[in-house]
């Protein structure tokens, strides 16, 4: 089957997820709609629509110059099985005493190594991107210290796969919470998958910005691997609903823009912990 995409830039967050909800009303209507902020440090926006049927240029063109974006590329993408050539492609991941695999690798996990079953799929986490690799990595460092998590809660959850982690060393379970209708399914296929059903809860929600998520607050760990902008406008927030000497792993954001989220956090009263950089990216853990 033949899918194409189109893709544009914008100056602002708010006309970028404007400009998404009015590509969902298109005909031929997009299979999905997404948007990044670029990490290229120009602070523009991407939103990019996937279609199975050729998108209409010119309602395209007219959406761009009602939003004031540039004009959309469309491209034709080749007839390939994504999710089988990731597969093929990614292999397991070792972070601290976590294994992060694929069903395709089962054979490979580790005598005595955390098992975490994460599936190609739709939503971020696969454990191979920096980010999501030290967020790993800062919640071992926490164990070993002698950290116990009984309140935890994974913003912005993607696969859950850092929720399901938690729940697999301490004995509470755990929330993740994702504003992504699609990466909540996909996180709840991976919470069954890693026999996790009512050890870690999936939530739709922006932010905290549910009955639910506000009643099991205080937290004593908040993971957050998102972006630069949403962790910077999330840090009061954050301040409200973490509990006193409780911990904060803050990910999603480059090298260069990690003195800007510490800068945030530090004013709504966090100190650093620790911080971690795996190439590009940066991973805080904050203390409150």
């Amino acid at each position: 089957m033949t899918t194409y995409t189109a893709i544009t830039k914008l100056t602002s967050s708010e006309a970028a997820y404007a400009l998404s909800e009015a590509m969902e009303n298109m005909e031929p209507e997009p299979t999905g709609v997404g948007v990044f902020e670029m990490e290229d440090g120009s602070n523009l926006w991407e939103v990019g629509g996937y279609f199975v049927e050729e998108p209409d240029e010119i309602e395209l063109l007219v959406l761009a110059q009602a939003f004031g974006a540039q004009p959309f590329i469309v491209s034709e993408l080749p007839e390939i099985d994504w999710v089988a050539k990731v597969r093929r492609d990614l292999s397991p991941v070792e972070a601290g005493r976590f294994f992060v695999y694929g069903s395709h690798d089962a054979d490979k996990l580790p005598e005595g190594r955390i098992g975490l079953l994460i599936e190609a799929s739709m939503a971020f986490g696969t454990g191979h991107h920096g980010t999501t690799l030290g967020c790993l990595r800062a919640l071992d460092r926490l164990d070993n210290e002698g950290f116990r998590g009984r309140s935890v809660v994974d913003i912005g959850c993607g696969t859950a796969v850092l929720a399901m982690a938690a729940a697999r060393i301490w004995p509470n379970p755990a929330l993740a919470s994702d504003i992504d209708a699609i990466a909540i399914e996909v996180a709840e296929v991976n919470v069954a998958a890693n026999d996790l059903q009512g050890r870690v809860r999936c939530i739709e929600a922006t932010g905290f910005e549910h009955p639910d998520l506000q009643a099991a607050a205080p937290f004593d760990l908040i993971f957050a691997n998102i972006l630069m902008g949403p962790l910077i406008d999330l840090a009061p927030d954050v301040a409200k609903v973490s509990q006193k000497g409780g911990y904060v792993i803050l990910s999603g954001l480059l090298v260069e823009q990690a003195p800007q989220v510490l800068a945030a956090y530090e004013e709504a009263g966090f100190r650093l912990h620790h911080r971690e950089d795996i190439g590009d990216w940066a991973t805080l853990t904050l203390v409150n």
